[in-house]
């Protein structure tokens, strides 16, 4: 396993359209464990491969709290098959918009559908914070970032920002 470089805004990378996943086999599985160690070192609870330049519809996240035992979670080609009409705002930040926070309004609940680590179709219900996360990163597969949905003044601060973070680093 391997801490990978996340990029931030504005690389054009991110704006990418990932591309669907033949099959779960070992090299993904290794992308995958990259993936994770690279969200848990950031610190982060969501990380999508295009984040580290790899433009795969492939996502990792581990929503436990501090002290509680890890739980990941992988996403390979994940689908939303329903979303509620009913809508939450949350407070969302992104790795690769380091130190920009900014609320986002998104559908309540989702149910998706997608591989999971071992290969195997999991098609589950989300709500809360799960709900948010994975509309998050899911975004991230079609070359959108939380700051998309903001105004554009708001979006240019936050690109202006992080580049001078970039710069300093």
């Amino acid at each position: 396993m391997a801490i990978r470089e996340i990029l931030t805004v504005p690389h054009p990378v991110l704006k990418q359209v990932s591309q669907p996943v033949d099959k779960v086999d070992d090299e993904l599985r290794a992308l995958m464990d990259d993936m994770l160690e690279t969200m848990y070192d950031a610190p982060g609870i969501g990380l999508a491969a295009v984040q580290i330049g790899v433009p795969k519809r492939v996502i990792v996240m581990d929503l436990s709290r501090e002290g509680e035992e890890k739980a990941p979670q992988y996403f390979v080609n994940p689908e939303i098959v329903w979303k509620s009409e009913e809508t939450a705002p949350y407070e969302e930040g992104c790795l690769s918009v380091p130190e920009i926070y900014d609320e986002v309004e998104r559908p309540a609940r989702v149910k998706l559908r997608y591989l999971n680590y071992q290969g195997e179709q999991v098609e589950e219900d989300a709500e809360g914070l799960y709900a948010v996360c994975i509309q998050h990163e899911m975004d991230h597969l079609e070359g959108v970032l939380f700051i998309d949905y903001l105004s554009r003044l708001k979006r240019e601060q936050a690109v202006k920002k992080v580049k001078k973070l970039v710069r300093a680093a």
